[in-house]
């Protein structure tokens, strides 16, 4: 019920945000269903009624009042189908179609009123929480991969050095030792930065980060480490991963490292996992006790002359 009551809640603010309740959307002399009809008009080759019914499921005598008054008014016409006599193929008219560019500019400034006073880091929470909830309520698969990588931008660092911490004292009782030893890693990063031989890369889904990797410089020229890979639990399985240290070892061999290396520890077993399909080797294991817990430490290594 709370859950319900939430989204409930929303609805109410969404409605009276965009003005839904008003008679005519964005002040035009349209419904909002006769709007999103004359949309759909404007966004398909010769569609039928039957189809335009179906995909926003209007009730088929809805859908064929507004179709008459759009007649009435000499914004749509009809023609029968070379496959089927029966079946019309609908079309705006001239006059439909600038009456859609008209209603289209008008809720294109309604949205940019809505965004002007928000800043770049609200307005990329606020379309990142759309793009969550089509994806959670639509019953259609993804068409494609959902998220990007991208370079670090300010303010970034800090975000990974806490989430790191947050997440493995979360999952695996890490203390906040942990949180010092990526604090040190990335601020050595960031002051002696080689943008030659080093990069980062931040996961990004929905406006929100959801993961890093870092490639950075290793003990000698011809060597470079693999560094601070993580995923939001919320984002795992969805490829993120593997499209993290793909992008570090086609940058480490681009860049000429002969080999890339890795340390982890073997209760990581996705993150080990990840490497091994990669193609990493586990060369050494060492027992140890750090983040306040007994673990063993592993180094994995590539020989990126031997992958083709």
């Amino acid at each position: 019920m709370d859950a319900i009551g939430r989204l409930r809640r929303f609805n109410r603010f969404y409605t009276r945000q965009l003005g839904l309740l008003d008679e005519r959307l964005s002040h035009s002399p349209f419904s909002l269903t006769q709007a999103r009809v004359l949309y759909e008009l404007a966004h398909r080759t010769s569609p039928t009624a039957a189809e335009i019914a179906r995909d926003l499921g209007l009730d088929p005598a809805q859908l064929s009042r507004i179709l008459k008054a759009f007649r009435t008014r000499r914004l749509l016409t009809s023609a029968p189908s070379a496959a089927h006599a029966k079946h019309k193929l609908l079309s705006l008219t001239p006059k439909g179609r600038a009456a859609f560019d008209t209603l289209e500019q008008a809720t294109v400034e309604q949205i940019a009123g809505m965004l002007a006073p928000l800043g770049e880091t609200a307005r990329r929470r606020l379309i990142g929480a759309a793009d969550v909830i089509e994806e959670a309520l639509s019953p259609r698969a993804p068409s494609g991969p959902d998220f990007i990588l991208r370079s670090p931008r300010v303010g970034d660092i800090g975000w990974v050095i806490h989430r790191q911490g947050a997440l493995y004292a979360g999952e695996y009782g890490w203390d906040w030792t942990f949180d010092g030893l990526v604090a040190e890693i990335l601020g050595g990063f960031v002051k002696n930065f080689d943008p030659v031989r080093e990069q980062g890369w931040l996961a990004e889904r929905h406006g929100e980060i959801v993961g890093s990797i870092f490639l950075m410089r290793g003990d000698d020229e011809a060597t470079g480490k693999l560094r601070l890979l993580y995923i939001e639990p919320e984002a795992r399985g969805l490829g993120i991963g593997a499209a993290l240290v793909d992008a570090c070892v086609a940058r480490a061999r681009e860049v000429g490292y002969a080999r890339l290396t890795l340390w982890t520890n073997d209760i990581l077993v996705a993150a080990r996992r990840l490497y091994e399909a990669a193609g990493f080797k586990l060369i050494s294991e060492e027992p140890h006790v750090s983040f306040g817990k007994a673990l063993v430490g592993q180094t994995w290594t590539m020989d990126l002359h031997a992958i083709t």
